[in-house]
């Protein structure tokens, strides 16, 4: 591993997208129902990492694009990838999160925003012919992702949510 003082950190918050030329950066993010999709070029040691929230804005679309739908990071990405002369379809893609949060909460399973994001970021990748490379996704609790982008070696630690038992239900005299 490499010491701290020799890299600069970025930390993501939701709905944050960076791209760096720079190989002397980690991009790290901390998930929950979300999900970050992580690329790396190998040849060029480019990397980036998206933390979206929702799978797209639909039609809602504004002019600029925004981070926090799967979508749009993805395009975000595309965008970059160009800019800076590469193919994106050189780029090595791995897919974290999309974790159930509430476990044991009675209709949180129907909402399913994990799953939902999870299932769009892989039809997003399908759609444009790129693999990827490796996922952890899905599950209950909460993840760390960390891209070193010297290397494109990613780093994710997992917490599962331990359940919490439905409350006992007392009737309370007033």
């Amino acid at each position: 591993m490499r010491p701290a003082d020799e890299y600069l950190e970025i930390f993501l918050q939701p709905g944050e997208f960076h791209f760096s030329a720079d190989p002397d950066v980690r991009i790290r993010t901390l998930l929950g129902s979300c999900v970050a999709m992580t690329m790396w070029h190998p040849r060029r040691r480019y990397g980036a990492m998206c933390h979206y929230l929702l799978p797209t804005r639909g039609r809602r679309r504004g002019k600029d694009l925004d981070g926090r739908f799967g979508d749009e990071a993805y395009l975000m990405f595309l965008n970059e990838a160009i800019r800076h002369g590469t193919d994106p379809n050189e780029y090595e893609i791995k897919l974290f999160g999309g974790g159930d949060m509430f476990p044991g909460v009675r209709g949180a399973k129907e909402l399913g925003i994990g799953a939902q994001n999870v299932n769009a970021g892989l039809d997003l990748l399908a759609l444009h012919g790129q693999p990827v490379k490796a996922r952890h996704v899905g599950g209950k609790g909460h993840r760390v992702v960390m891209l070193d982008v010297w290397d494109g070696s990613v780093w994710m630690k997992h917490q599962p949510k331990l359940s919490m038992p439905e409350p006992k239900r007392k009737r309370v005299s007033v």
